[in-house]
């Protein structure tokens, strides 16, 4: 039996990051010592328990959300959502901690509304400055390295793109490195009309101390190239780094994880997991109680006008797949004179003739599908994500498309990010089918609560212009 490696995947800490601890520790307590001296005017004796309190918290915040992991190349909208997401954690936390405690009994509600507001906007505003700070300085060519790309492929040019327009990272191309043949590299290098050499010469860049850091692109099959090049740069004093080409798999969500010390990368993964899921969850209750509330009375009329324009009942129950692939009931209000539900289900067209005139009104305008609201309440839907289909167009298309069930790694929606970008409505063609579910997988890799609220906003827009609903 062979041991298994001890080995870990480390964070890098860098000065940076201590900038962004100091920073942000800096933040809280100012907004802290703000919010009482600009509203009550006097020092209380709690203000030390209640900042102390809420750097205690925020330390524990940021290892749910993340906040302190390395934001080089990351889009500065990214990184000040991730602030607000670690300030929801922290702020009910610490109003809890100081009702249970009375700790906070003294200070006003402008105090704690004040304190709610600054500390954010503290925060956000350190990290747009120490951003600002550190592209000055790396644009101006001080605390810069050079870095080259072993390996000359279609992931090899996304890199350095990649490198090129994150100026803030502070690192300088010193030009892509291969051993094979131009006529085999000619036609990716014809877009970036980049220096490159053979392997050799990378290795002596790398001894020379002239390259500080090389990145490693070849595919991952290529395992006794990648082994002979590290063997090589194992002579030097160079960072080595290991670009996978993961693209090459149809990723969802992709992370890092460790079996007892073990790196793992996920392939197929839900992003809407632990505190994600909790807050999709939370915010699916609060927003589908409210719209029940609201909508209860046009509900009602519905239903009447439901029952009294044809025979039959007033909501219908089709199984489809959840969460998981696991069988669903999905309520809507009856459209049609019949009910398929089995092997067969027939798609509704345009003009289709077993749609009663109360019901084509209902399709056009989606009004057929509040009773979901239900679905959402009760755990099995969610607002906003892949629509589910029925059971036997699943079957049908799981064989057809490639990928097609990984969009039952969430809870399915009412709307979603395929319905709001024109997808929505009848599937007669595979290809259309092909470019919704293409939309659902987008929509697991990048999902956040912005974006739910984001694609319910379009779907009003979508459900007015009634567009491919019949």
């Amino acid at each position: 039996m062979i041991a298994s490696p001890d080995f870990h995947v480390r964070t890098h800490r860098s000065l940076v990051d201590v900038a962004y601890r100091l920073l942000d520790s800096a933040a809280i307590l100012f907004a802290t010592l703000a919010a009482t001296r600009y509203t009550d005017h006097e020092y209380l004796e709690n203000l030390a328990v209640v900042g102390a309190t809420t750097l205690l918290v925020h330390a524990v915040a940021i290892e749910v959300s993340g906040l302190y992991r390395s934001w080089r190349g990351s889009r500065l909208t990214l990184e000040l959502w991730c602030v607000l997401v670690n300030w929801l954690y922290t702020a009910p936390t610490v109003l809890g901690i100081g009702l249970l405690t009375r700790f906070n009994s003294e200070f006003s509600y402008t105090t704690k509304l004040v304190w709610l507001t600054l500390t954010p906007l503290a925060m956000i505003s350190g990290r747009i400055v120490l951003r600002s700070v550190l592209k000055s300085l790396r644009r101006r060519g001080l605390n810069t390295r050079s870095f080259a790309i072993c390996g000359v492929n279609p992931l090899a040019i996304q890199l350095a793109e990649n490198v090129r327009n994150s100026p803030e990272l502070g690192l300088e191309f010193a030009g892509f490195f291969d051993d094979r043949p131009e006529s085999r590299t000619g036609q990716e290098l014809e877009i970036t009309h980049a220096h490159t050499g053979d392997l050799h010469q990378l290795v002596q860049l790398a001894r020379d101390g002239e390259v500080d850091m090389i990145f490693i692109t070849f595919p991952m099959r290529a395992e006794d190239r990648i082994r002979k090049v590290l063997d090589l740069l194992g002579d030097s004093t160079a960072s080595v780094y290991i670009v996978p080409d993961f693209f090459v798999f149809q990723m969802l969500h992709a992370r890092w994880n460790q079996i007892n010390g073990l790196p793992v990368v996920s392939v197929f993964e839900t992003p809407i997991s632990g505190i994600d899921g909790v807050l999709k969850r939370g915010f699916d209750l609060v927003v589908a109680s409210a719209m029940l509330a609201f909508l209860a009375v046009p509900m009602a009329i519905i239903a009447l006008l439901v029952k009294w324009s044809s025979p039959g009942s007033v909501l219908f129950r089709q199984k489809r797949y959840g969460l998981m692939g696991e069988e669903i009931g999905v309520w809507k209000f009856r459209s049609m004179h019949c009910c398929d539900n089995g092997n067969v289900v027939r798609q509704a067209t345009q003009n289709d003739d077993r749609i009663t005139p109360i019901g084509r009104v209902l399709r056009k305008t989606s009004l057929d599908e509040l009773p979901q609201l239900l679905n959402v309440l009760g755990g099995s839907m969610s607002l906003v994500g892949p629509r589910p289909h029925a059971t036997a167009h699943n079957e049908e298309y799981r064989q057809l498309i490639d990928g097609y069930m990984l969009r039952h790694k969430v809870k399915p929606g009412i709307t979603g990010l395929a319905q709001v970008n024109g997808w929505r409505g009848e599937t007669e063609t595979i290809e259309k089918m092909q470019r919704r579910v293409e939309f659902d997988h987008r929509y697991i890799r990048e999902w956040s609560l912005w974006m739910d609220v984001k694609i319910l906003l379009k779907t009003v827009l979508v459900v007015l212009r009634q567009e491919n609903a019949y």
